[in-house]
C-alpha cells in the first residue's frame, strides 16, 4: 500500500485563441508552484507524473526539479474532453461545469461524459500505481481540477458530485493511498500543505 498525492495546476494564461490542453502557467501560477516545490514535505517524492497538458506539465517540471527528477508524461491523465465547445467565457464554462457534474452519465454539448472521465482517470492512475516498487518513494500526480475530483470522488466512495470539487484558482491537493483506493485527506490549497498529517 502506497500514499499518494494529486495536485491540480494552478492559473493558467488564459488565451481563447489557443486550444486549452496548450495553456501554459500564468506568473501567479508559477509563483505558487515554485513556492510549494519548495516545502519540506516533498522530500520524500520518488515519482513526479503528469498529464499531457502543458500547464500540467509546467507545473511539474518546478516541482519534479527542485526534487532532482524527471517528469513522466503519461496518457490518461487529461481533462475531461471538452474540445466540443472550445473555449467558453467564465460564468458560461461555470454553468457548464454544474451540469456535467449533476449529470455524469449524460455529454452536455458533446462534452466528455463524468462517468467516462472518471473511469478513464482511475484505470490510468491505478495502471501507474501499479507499476510502483514501495523503495520508489511517494508518487505526486500532476493533473486537472475536474478529473480530480472525479477521481477523489472514486477514493472517497462518494457519487460524482461538484460538492467535492477543488476550491477556486487550481492549485489544490488531496492525498489518497492505494490499493485499495481510499481518501485520506480532502482538496487543500497548496499553500496549506504543510498542515497534511506526517507521512
Amino acid at each position: 500500500m502506497v500514499e499518494v498525492l494529486y495536485l491540480s495546476h494552478p492559473q493558467v494564461a488564459i488565451d481563447p485563441a489557443v486550444p486549452v490542453p496548450d495553456w501554459g502557467l500564468s506568473p501567479l501560477g508559477r509563483a505558487r508552484t515554485e513556492a510549494f516545490a519548495a516545502l519540506p514535505m516533498l522530500a520524500r517524492i520518488g515519482r513526479v507524473v503528469a498529464s499531457r497538458e502543458r500547464k500540467a506539465i509546467e507545473t511539474a517540471e518546478i516541482i519534479a526539479a527542485a526534487q532532482g527528477l524527471a517528469v513522466e508524461i503519461r496518457d490518461g491523465l487529461h481533462e475531461n474532453d471538452r474540445s466540443a465547445t472550445g473555449f467558453l467565457p467564465p460564468a458560461e464554462f461555470e454553468a457548464m461545469a454544474d451540469r456535467f457534474f449533476a449529470a455524469p452519465e449524460t455529454s452536455i454539448r458533446g462534452w466528455e461524459r463524468a462517468a467516462d472521465a472518471q473511469r478513464r482517470i482511475v484505470a490510468g492512475v491505478e495502471a501507474i500505481l501499479d507499476e510502483q516498487l514501495e523503495a520508489a518513494g511517494m508518487t505526486l500526480f500532476v493533473g486537472h481540477g475536474g478529473v480530480g475530483t472525479l477521481l477523489l470522488c472514486h477514493c472517497a466512495g462518494q457519487a460524482i458530485g461538484r460538492q467535492h470539487d477543488q476550491p477556486a484558482g487550481g492549485g489544490n491537493l488531496f492525498r489518497f493511498e492505494h490499493p485499495p483506493f481510499r481518501l485520506l485527506a480532502p482538496w487543500q490549497r497548496m499553500e496549506a500543505a504543510g498542515s497534511f498529517k506526517p507521512f
